[in-house]
């Protein structure tokens, strides 16, 4: 983790609101290719720079993200604004999200003609395209690592299914988190049981 972590606990609310708003207004102004890839970034700065959020919740929260309806990087927004500062970090973290990619597209639908003809352009979204999917591997390495780390097998077992379940058989992404939250809950449950026995 960075040396730049910060102890949350110290900082007043309008200092965490103004670091949240610049932060993700940052990401979502210069991050190219859909919300997994935000979702990276922030996870870098809200977890490896920050220290604010630690890995197992960034997992969590990521996992909330990805199962609610709606667009992934204003989910990841919303979990992590909610997480910090309650209903006003939503708020900000939103704002902060939707504010570039809307000036962004409104400015294009002016010049869509002139986007769209333009040899430059489409070369240079095919070479972002390189960078986006390492970035997203990245991402995915570094929490199937901190699955891995955990050395349960129930755990690790189901990321290996559900990776070949969704790679190799198309099951739809929605079914396969369903099982999964429905496995954790299962899991949790066994484990009080087999507690309250052993009490």
């Amino acid at each position: 983790m960075s040396d730049k972590k910060i102890d949350i606990s110290q900082q007043s609310r309008s200092g965490i609101l103004r670091k949240l708003f610049i932060s993700t207004l940052m990401l979502s102004a210069f991050t190219f290719g859909g919300g997994y890839v935000i979702i990276t970034l922030l996870k870098k700065t809200f977890v490896d720079d920050y220290g604010w959020i630690e890995n197992d919740e960034m997992l969590d929260l990521v996992a909330i993200a990805q199962s609610a309806p709606g667009a992934i990087a204003v989910n990841g927004a919303i979990v992590i604004g909610y997480k910090l500062v309650g209903l006003w970090g939503v708020f900000t973290a939103v704002l902060a999200t939707i504010i570039p990619p809307f000036t962004i597209i409104t400015l294009i639908s002016f010049f869509y003609d002139a986007f769209r003809s333009n040899t430059w352009i489409a070369l240079l979204l095919e070479g972002m395209q390189a960078g986006v999917a390492a970035v997203i591997v990245k991402v995915v390495i570094g929490m199937a690592l901190q699955i891995t780390d955990t050395k349960n097998p129930i755990l690790i077992g189901a990321m290996i299914i559900a990776f070949i379940a969704n790679y190799i058989f198309n099951v739809n992404v929605m079914l396969i988190i369903l099982c999964a939250a429905l496995l954790g809950i299962g899991k949790y449950i066994f484990e009080r049981y087999r507690g309250g026995n052993h009490a």
